[in-house]
């Protein structure tokens, strides 16, 4: 007899609705804001401090997120916090139209959409149990994830191109009205009146709040284990290296960079690399089987080599786009197979710090990493800070293959650490 998947229910699509709302508005508004800096004079550093100032929050500021999240309404917070991105990016294309929009003004809107990225994204993991049954949540989260990488990376930034080719406060002000519509989203929910009784550890109050210590136990646990510590150290390392691409690319491939491409070409150059990445993920497991875990975590360290190598030796726009999007697919399988070993090497009842504490290491250095690679396209040239970046890929790809060989990566991700690795993984070790 077939069985008929579980219903998800008005509030998960009033969640839904939002989280591809909202991400639309995240896709098209990050897109645009490196170009408001060029169009309003900055060089190469002050479009790498845009990219610092959107990653900030997280290590400043992503620890606490889940500690916020577990003590207000979800349905509240999701709602404020998005109408106060609408406002940041309306002010910003005010200021555009007014001809007042200057480079401080874009860093300072870009440091409060860093803030709400962190609540935002921690807020709609930890809601999606309180709207779904435990039998469609592995559909839910898919579902999420799916429109998540479709609104942000596939249709946000080529969108904005478009607009942006009219005016660049056209692709602003839709991102804000992106925004305020998915409040109407989250709105739909409704959400249990008391929220889950929090997990009593060392430093909790009688009272069952949780303490200084508690914010830190998920960091605690992480630094303790070591497959989980190890992968957090290594995506924070390629972590550096996309912060200097990410930073950096939009001056060497849209004109007046060297490769004169336009903001509706930049656009659809992500495009492509966000396909690169849905095509992964979809093909991930198949591809486990095919190849093993080892290999493809591997080929995943292998694609940040080839996102920055090409700049470093001046390369056309073909090779350039190329190893954008095979980096887009590898890193799209890094995060599906990191995150599943991180779940199931953790205690469920710390999996969100731990999650936060996880993010705050990794995306801490974007910030640093993309700030510091302005300073070196300043004073050395552009494609000098993309050659650093190819040397430290390098090095990161040599160390990692060690690990790799040397670690059962393949029963972590099946859930049976200690267990056989898979033939494929067998294979590449010896």
């Amino acid at each position: 007899m077939r069985v008929l998947p579980v219903p998800l229910g008005r509030s998960f699509n009033g969640l839904w609705f939002g989280t591809g709302a909202a991400n639309l508005g995240d896709g098209m508004g990050l897109f645009v804001l490196p170009l408001l800096a060029i169009a309003v004079g900055a060089s190469a550093g002050g479009v790498a401090a845009v990219t610092a100032a959107l990653t900030l929050a997280w290590p400043v500021f992503g620890l606490h997120a889940g500690w916020i999240v577990d003590r207000v309404d979800r349905r509240a917070l999701l709602s404020t916090v998005n109408a106060v991105r609408g406002l940041v990016l309306g002010g910003v294309t005010a200021a555009f139209l007014a001809d007042a929009l200057t480079l401080p003004l874009i860093l300072v809107a870009a440091v409060l959409l860093g803030v709400a990225e962190t609540l935002v994204d921690t807020a709609l993991t930890a809601t999606i149990p309180l709207v779904v049954e435990p039998a469609g949540r592995s559909r839910a989260n898919a579902r999420i994830e799916a429109t998540i990488n479709v609104t942000n990376q596939l249709a946000g930034p080529p969108l904005a191109g478009l607009l942006a080719g009219t005016t660049l406060a056209l692709a602003t002000g839709a991102s804000a009205a992106l925004y305020v519509l998915a409040v109407g989203g989250v709105l739909m929910m409704t959400l249990p009146r008391a929220a889950p009784t929090a997990v009593c550890e060392p430093g909790a109050t009688a009272g069952g709040g949780v303490a200084a210590g508690g914010v830190a136990a998920g960091f605690r646990f992480l630094w303790r284990q070591p497959v989980v510590r190890t992968l957090t150290l290594f995506t924070a390392a390629m972590n550096v290296v996309w912060a200097v691409a990410t930073a950096l690319l939009v001056v060497y491939v849209v004109e007046p960079g060297p490769l004169g491409l336009t903001a509706a070409q930049y656009g659809l150059l992500l495009t492509a690399m966000a396909v690169g990445g849905i095509v992964a993920s979809v093909l991930v497991e198949p591809l486990r089987r095919w190849v093993g875990t080892t290999r493809l975590m591997i080929a995943d360290a292998v694609g940040t080599v080839l996102f920055v190598e090409p700049v470093a030796f001046g390369a056309g726009i073909w090779v350039v786009a190329g190893g954008a999007v095979v980096a887009g697919a590898g890193s799209s399988i890094w995060r599906i197979l990191a995150g599943t070993i991180r779940q199931n090497l953790s205690p469920p009842e710390l999996l969100g710090r731990i999650y936060s504490a996880s993010r705050m290491i990794s995306w801490g250095v974007i910030p640093v990493s993309a700030a510091l690679a302005g300073v070196i396209a300043e004073v050395w040239g552009l494609r000098t800070a993309f050659a650093a970046a190819t040397v430290l890929a390098v090095i990161v790809l040599a160390a990692f293959v060690r690990f790799a060989l040397r670690t059962d990566l393949a029963a972590a991700v099946r859930g049976a650490v200690g267990g056989a690795a898979d033939e494929d993984d067998v294979a590449a070790t010896a």
